[in-house]
C-alpha cells in the first residue's frame, strides 16, 4: 500500500450490545463481538484487502461513525469499544496484528439511514509519528 493510496470499507452500525455501557448476558456480547469480528472479516475480504501490500509499522485507523437518523449520537471512546470486533475481523484478513493501528474515531452530526462505519486505512511513516529516515518526529 502507497502511503497516499487509502483502503476503504463500509461497514453497518455496530451492535448495541458492544456497548461498554450495555448490560447484557456474558453470552449475548460474545454472539455480537463473534459475529462483528465475523462480518468485517467476510467484508475487508470482499472488498480485496486480503494479501493487501502493507507499508511495515503503524497503520492509521480512520473512523467515521455515523449514526441512524433519531438516535442519539454515542461518545468517540464508546464507539472505539463497539468497534473493536470490527478491527480484529479487519486485522485478520489482513494478517497484522490489530495493535499496528493508530485510531482516529469521528463522530459525524450527518445521519445515514441504519447507520455505519466508514473504515480506511492509510500508513507509512507518519503513523507512527515518525520521519522517513526512522527517528521520532
Amino acid at each position: 500500500m502507497q502511503a497516499e493510496r487509502a483502503l476503504e470499507l463500509v461497514l453497518p452500525w455496530p451492535s448495541k450490545d458492544l456497548s461498554p455501557n450495555a448490560r447484557v448476558h456474558w453470552r449475548r456480547k460474545a454472539e455480537a463481538t463473534a459475529l462483528g469480528r465475523q462480518l468485517a472479516a467476510v467484508r475487508a475480504y470482499e472488498a480485496g484487502w486480503k494479501g493487501a501490500k502493507l507499508p511495515p509499522g503503524r497503520l492509521h485507523l480512520w473512523l467515521d461513525f455515523y449514526q441512524a437518523p433519531g438516535k442519539a449520537l454515542p461518545d468517540d471512546d464508546n464507539m472505539i469499544r463497539r468497534f473493536k470486533p470490527y478491527r480484529d475481523g479487519i486485522a485478520q484478513v489482513l494478517g497484522i496484528d490489530d495493535r499496528r493501528f493508530v485510531i482516529h474515531p469521528y463522530v459525524h452530526d450527518e445521519r445515514r439511514k441504519g447507520g455505519q462505519v466508514v473504515v480506511r486505512i492509510t500508513g507509512g511513516p507518519a503513523a507512527a509519528g515518525e520521519s522517513t529516515k526512522g527517528e521520532r518526529a
